[in-house]
C-alpha cells in the first residue's frame, strides 16, 4: 500500500468522520467542563495563597507545586483506578472532569497569582485611602486588571487542557482519540488518526493565533 492508501485513505476517512464528530463532542465538553471548575478555582487557590494566613498558604503552595509536577496521566490513573480501594468509586467521565480540574486549577492558580502581583501596589493603597474594603478592592480594583494581564497564559493553559483531554481514553471515556482508535482499529487502518489530528488542528489553532494576537497587544502597550 501506498501512502496515501495508508495514513490519508479517503474512503475511511470519511466512514469515520461520525465517529470522530462524537469524539470532538465529548472533548469539547470535557475540556470546557475542566476548565470552567479549574479556573474559578484557581483564583481561589491564588487569593488564599496570597492573603490568607500562613498555614492556609502553605497549603495551597503545596497543593499548587504538586499538582504541576504530577503528570495528568497520574492523577488520573490514582482517582480512576485507586480510589475504589478505598471505597470511593467515579465514573469514567466524573474521573476525568475531576482530574483535569484538579490540575488546571493548579496552574490556574500560578497564573493568577502572578497577574494579581503583577498590579501595583499602590492601587490597594489608593483603595484603602478611600475607605473601600480589602474584598471590594480585590473584586473591583485588582482582578480586572490582573484578569486582562493573564488572559494570555490563561489560553495557552486551555489550549494544552483540550489536548491533555486525549489522556481521557485510558479510563475508556470515548473523547476524540479514542474513537479514532476505536475507528483505526474497526478498518485496520490509521487514516482516523491523522483525522484526529486535522480535528484537533482546526479547533485549536484559533486558540493559538488568539493568545499569540494578545502578546503582541499588550506588548506593543506595555512600551507605549
Amino acid at each position: 500500500m501506498s501512502l496515501i492508501d495508508t495514513f490519508f485513505n479517503s474512503e475511511v476517512l470519511w466512514s469515520s468522520i461520525p465517529a470522530l464528530l462524537r469524539g470532538l463532542w465529548n472533548t469539547l465538553l470535557l475540556g470546557l467542563m475542566s476548565i470552567g471548575v479549574g479556573v474559578p478555582v484557581g483564583l481561589v487557590i491564588a487569593v488564599i495563597r496570597l492573603y490568607a494566613p500562613k498555614p492556609f498558604r502553605l497549603l495551597t503552595v503545596g497543593y499548587i507545586d504538586i499538582f504541576r509536577a504530577t503528570p495528568v496521566l497520574v492523577v488520573l490513573i490514582l482517582i480512576y483506578y485507586a480510589l475504589p480501594f478505598l471505597g470511593i468509586r467515579f465514573s469514567s467521565w466524573t474521573s476525568a472532569v475531576l482530574a483535569f480540574s484538579i490540575v488546571m486549577a493548579a496552574y490556574s492558580a500560578e497564573v493568577f497569582r502572578s497577574g494579581i502581583e503583577s498590579v501595583p501596589k499602590g492601587q490597594f493603597e489608593a483603595a484603602a485611602a478611600l475607605g473601600l474594603p480589602f474584598l471590594i478592592t480585590l473584586r473591583k480594583v485588582v482582578l480586572p486588571q490582573a484578569i486582562r494581564l493573564v488572559i494570555p497564559p490563561m489560553t495557552s493553559n486551555c489550549v494544552s487542557m483540550f489536548k491533555d483531554t486525549s489522556l481521557a481514553s485510558t479510563v475508556a471515556l470515548p473523547e476524540l482519540l479514542k474513537e479514532a482508535q476505536d475507528a483505526q482499529a474497526l478498518y485496520a487502518n490509521p487514516s482516523p488518526l491523522i483525522g484526529a489530528a486535522v480535528v484537533y488542528i482546526i479547533f485549536l489553532w484559533p486558540m493559538v493565533r488568539f493568545v499569540s494576537v494578545l502578546e503582541k497587544r499588550y506588548k506593543s502597550e506595555g512600551s507605549r
